[in-house]
């Protein structure tokens, strides 16, 4: 599946990684570079932008820290409701207010794009583990699409 990943802290370094390792071919970006390329020796590509991480993306997932980066990545310049495919899903594993959550499913909606509140439950080592929760949200069909995704990074 090609897939991007907006968000490389401790869980979602771990998280990406994992998606590697399930064999998903995997854009990374994150707003420190260095991280980024660390994920390129393992098999990822490195992107310049949210926008360019996730144009040719069937999922792109965010594990971002809050409702203003995420706020950030979805809508600002070069952000990924600018350039998602339609058809295409955007999965938020970050922790985000209600609110936040409901902008994004109208949003992308709007542009013929879809969205998962997908919030992952864990620490960094059950990130790295692939143990953490995934506690799935919005509709039944988008969460079937995205069954490979949760699987390789919990359950």
């Amino acid at each position: 599946m090609n897939l991007s990943f907006i968000g490389l802290g401790q869980m979602g370094a771990s998280m990406a990684r994992n998606l590697l390792r399930a064999g998903h071919h995997v854009t990374v970006y994150n707003r420190s570079h260095d991280k980024a390329r660390k994920l390129a020796a393992e098999g990822a590509r490195v992107a310049a932008t949210p926008a360019e991480a996730c144009r040719e993306s069937e999922i792109a997932l965010t594990m971002l820290a809050d409702d203003h980066a995420t706020d950030g990545v979805a809508f600002g310049a070069n952000g990924i409701a600018s350039a998602l495919a339609k058809g295409a899903i955007h999965v938020s594993c970050s922790t985000i207010g209600t609110a936040m959550a409901r902008r994004l499913e109208r949003e992308h909606t709007a542009r013929g794009q879809e969205y998962l509140s997908a919030p992952v439950f864990g620490r960094p080592e059950a990130a790295e583990a692939k143990k953490l929760i995934v506690v799935a949200a919005g509709k039944p069909d988008l969460i079937d699409r995205c069954r490979p995704v949760f699987d390789a990074i919990g359950r």
